[in-house]
């Protein structure tokens, strides 16, 4: 992820966001990721980078991903440094630079077009003050014209679905987080309450008690409305469940209200077990959607390398086609990777050719790791609420610099705390 951008530098003016190209609408035929079949060493046809000059949703995304990995990889301190000065290098090229990388309609557009960037500013400017300590980040993520831009504020069909396009889910449980643990008041304490309440509804709009979404007969949450490939829709709500239910649990809070309701934390674990217990083969069709788990799994997965057997023989770009259409199981098991999943009727069609339910994806299988590590161990473990703070600066000394930011603003009089609210929005 450096290598997208010159992270050695303080200021960027571009980043890289695509590697090849897949159209292939009007019928062409020109050699791409979508129109040729082959094993990606194989691959000989040309496969252009796409660098975006204006992408504030993928440049803060690749921030909060860097600064996360900072924490990670904090004693490794010169890595961890690198990663930091990266994260703040690309975050501000999101902010200077606005607009969203899928504009104009570019070949991303066809693909994974972004709707907003304004949840990835929130999403990052959180991970990048735990990463840093640095309160302006905290000032930007928690900033009410922010929040408001990034439909925090409202409901719609897709509110709270943490996905590949939408980030404000996560970074509200993130930030409830802090509040949970940290506290910081004033000026933080309405939007980060707000941000909490939230959170809380989110996590009501999950429990089948509630008709926020529709389930399968066998119990599969359709947080894509019946739309095709909702596994890694159900996998991140899981991961965020289970997430959630551990920070109450260590801020010793046993649950929380749905309205009047009051819900204990067991009852978040549950509602993430019984989803992963369905992809994982406790279904009408006892199928396990994870390939290589159970005896009963996807053969027929939509993946050039899995579908092209190791046979020394170089297929060009319409000679895997054979192997694409192909009724046979996959010569190579990819073990681990999660299928695109059923559809709204708990049906599945083990198609190669039919990217709807066999298509393994990035983003589908990242949030199964993540839940599957939040639902890992029992109980009684816990989590350190301390341990994500550690990679930031002494939090007293924080809060000290900003009542000095704050006395300086009123010293400035009302113009200057215009200023200072500009600069946190625009």
């Amino acid at each position: 992820m450096l290598k997208t951008f010159n992270n050695s530098a303080d200021t960027i003016d571009k980043i890289a966001a695509q590697v090849g190209v897949g159209d292939t609408s009007g019928g062409s035929t020109t050699p791409n990721d979508h129109y040729c079949w082959m094993r990606p060493e194989d691959i000989d046809y040309p496969r252009p980078v796409y660098e975006c000059h204006s992408c504030s949703d993928l440049a803060a995304e690749v921030a909060a991903a860097l600064a996360a990995a900072s924490i990670v990889f904090k004693d490794n301190k010169a890595y961890s440094q690198k990663l930091v000065h990266g994260a703040r290098t690309v975050f501000q090229f999101a902010r200077d630079q606005r607009g969203r990388y899928s504009a104009g309609g570019s070949d991303p557009a066809l693909f994974y077009n972004s709707s907003s960037y304004w949840d990835e500013f929130v999403w990052g400017g959180a991970w990048l003050y735990y990463a840093t300590g640095n309160s302006s980040y905290l000032q930007l993520a928690t900033h009410p014209k922010l929040a408001k831009h990034a439909g925090a504020f409202w409901g719609g069909p897709d509110y709270g679905v943490l996905s590949w396009d939408n980030k404000l889910a996560g970074a509200q449980v993130l930030l409830s987080r802090l509040r949970l643990f940290l506290s910081p008041g004033y000026p933080y304490e309405e939007i980060l309450r707000t941000f909490h309440n939230q959170t809380s509804i989110v996590m009501c709009s999950f429990l089948p008690v509630f008709t926020s979404f529709n389930r399968t007969k066998g119990g599969l949450i359709q947080l894509n409305h019946g739309r095709p490939q909702p596994l890694q829709y159900v996998v991140n709500a899981a991961f965020l469940a289970a997430l959630y239910s551990d920070y109450l649990d260590a801020a010793d809070t046993p649950g929380w209200y749905c309205g009047p309701n009051f819900y204990s934390t067991d009852v978040l674990r549950e509602f993430a077990k019984t989803q992963m217990d369905y992809i994982l083969g406790k279904n009408p069709r006892k199928m396990s959607y994870v390939v290589g788990f159970g005896n009963h799994y996807p053969k027929h997965v939509h993946h050039r390398g899995a579908s092209i057997p190791k046979n020394k023989i170089r297929y060009n770009c319409k000679g895997g086609w054979k192997w694409r259409d192909s009724k046979k199981p996959n010569p190579n098991t990819l073990v681990g990777a999660m299928v695109a999943g059923p559809d709204k009727h708990d049906g599945f069609h083990d198609v190669r050719t039919n990217y709807n339910y066999t298509e393994p994806t990035l983003a589908g299988n990242a949030g199964l790791v993540a839940a599957l590590v939040a639902l890992s161990g029992d109980k009684s473990t816990g989590i350190d609420k301390n341990t994500i703070f550690s990679a930031s600066y002494d939090f007293a000394s924080v809060f000290w610099h900003l009542d000095d930011l704050e006395s300086e603003s009123s010293a400035k009089g009302k113009e200057g705390d215009v200023q200072w609210n500009k600069a946190a929005v625009n």
